[in-house]
């Protein structure tokens, strides 16, 4: 579980060259922070990478930390979010 969560917070911007650059992670993340998408969409919205039961139940229990969240925590993890793609280091990308 703690794998996914590094995997989807600091290692896909690395792949995507950080200053985001990578439309379908900024849009993962999106879907991720918003309480409106539930479990289900998320899934369907990233069932290419989901290739079994294990990584299934990784990716509902990653989103529904999320759900647990106030919608505080949520503007502050958005903001972040927003601040790592503007940082001076990702103006080179």
């Amino acid at each position: 579980m703690k794998l996914l969560a590094v995997l989807l917070l600091a290692a896909l911007p690395l792949y995507c060259s950080a200053g985001s650059g990578c439309q379908y992670l900024e849009d993962v993340i999106a879907k991720t922070i918003d309480p409106e998408v539930s479990i289900e969409e998320f899934l369907s919205f990233i069932e290419e990478f989901v290739h079994n039961d294990s990584t299934q139940t990784a990716v509902e229990e990653f989103k529904q930390c999320f759900l647990n969240q106030s919608n505080e925590t949520l503007a502050n993890a958005q903001g972040m979010m927003d601040i790592m793609y503007n940082s001076i280091y990702c103006t080179h990308f």
